[in-house]
């Protein structure tokens, strides 16, 4: 009589009194264990095949010892390159002597429950880009403004002086990280303030003092 049998993730065809080395398995040496996942058994001419495994059917066994297996060499090589490794591996093993097989009346060992999964927290919804407010203005007429981040600010809703006006530095800053280089906008909402009064002139002395935004 025979069987094969699932262990330790790989498929053994077994029999009684039969040595068998497989992956490394739990227990100390002399420990009697079983399996349950059984795919088939012979009898002679009685065959029986599972679905995929044998309801009731089971394996017995005893750990004689734990050992490691021969060396194995992995090398790896790219032409050309330079480019050597070699590694060396002995798998853990285990060596069991096969004492019975039952074609019935084993009872599988109950499978831990799985846990709950816990309900996925919502991420926080971004906060929706501001509504224009008038007629668009000339953005880049603020000193520091190019035209990328003249069409980065009208994105997120700022398209006139007095919407710049009224946004933060630190606001500004977050909507226009993205762009490439080094931009100061502290003075931003006080340039559009003036543009948006109407104060160009004083504006444009303040401007000649400035260099990307920052006083000279």
């Amino acid at each position: 009589m025979y069987a094969i049998v699932e262990i330790a993730g790989q498929q053994f065809k077994v029999a009684k009194d039969q040595k068998v080395f497989v992956h490394r398995l739990p227990g100390e040496e002399g420990d009697s264990i079983s399996f349950d996942n059984v795919l088939l058994t012979a009898d002679g001419d009685n065959v029986t095949v599972g679905a995929p495994a044998i309801d009731g059917a089971q394996v017995g066994a005893k750990i004689t010892r734990h050992l490691r297996g021969d060396k194995v060499i992995v090398f790896k090589k790219k032409r050309r390159k330079g480019y050597r490794v070699k590694n060396g591996h002995r798998q853990s093993l285990t060596e069991i002597v096969i004492e019975s097989i039952a074609t019935s009346g084993a009872t599988k060992k109950a499978e831990p429950k799985a846990k709950k999964a816990a309900p996925k927290k919502e991420a926080p919804k971004a906060a929706a880009p501001k509504k224009a407010t008038g007629k668009a203005d000339d953005l880049k007429k603020i000193e520091g403004i190019g035209p990328k981040i003249a069409e980065t600010l009208k994105a997120n809703g700022i398209v006139t002086f007095a919407d710049l006006a009224k946004t933060d530095p630190a606001q500004i800053a977050e909507f226009i990280k993205d762009v490439r280089g080094n931009h100061v906008p502290n003075t931003w909402p006080k340039q559009a303030e003036m543009a948006a009064a109407g104060q160009w002139d004083e504006l444009k002395v303040w401007q000649d003092k400035l260099d990307g935004g920052i006083e000279k």
